[in-house]
């Protein structure tokens, strides 16, 4: 039993006119040119780096049984793994233990300065906030 509604899929008669054979390239502008190795000035060159928004780093006791720790919050636009990276990578150049609880990050002792270094890096404007 051969249905009658089934279209065949031989392939059939090739395509016999092309929809874009009447365009032309005469009349479109010249694409501009590459830019060289050599450039006259290389400040132009390099890309801005966009500031990513301000941070508050804060040195806290309170609730910890005395002990300090280091605390970086108010993030605007970054989600957690980035925060865990940063989180990592603060707890290899200060040399201690830290976490990132309630998209804040902590990091044990009094390490605002080299902190502060690495959210710079990290083109954030790390700005030191409470005591």
């Amino acid at each position: 039993m051969a249905n009658s509604k089934r279209i065949p899929t031989t392939g059939g008669p090739g395509l016999t006119q092309t929809p874009f054979a009447a365009l032309s390239s005469e009349n479109l502008p010249q694409a501009p040119e590459p830019p060289t190795a050599d450039m006259a000035n290389p400040v132009a060159a390099k890309p801005a780096r966009k500031n990513r928004g301000r941070v508050d780093i804060l040195r806290v006791k309170a609730g910890r049984g005395g002990k300090t720790v280091t605390l970086v919050k108010n993030f605007v636009g970054i989600g957690l793994p980035e925060k865990e990276q940063l989180a990592k990578a603060m707890q290899r150049a200060c040399g201690t233990g830290g976490t990132v609880k309630n998209g804040q990050i902590e990091i044990q002792g009094d390490q605002r300065a080299e902190v502060a270094r690495i959210l710079t890096e990290a083109n954030f404007d790390p700005v030191f906030a409470g005591g």
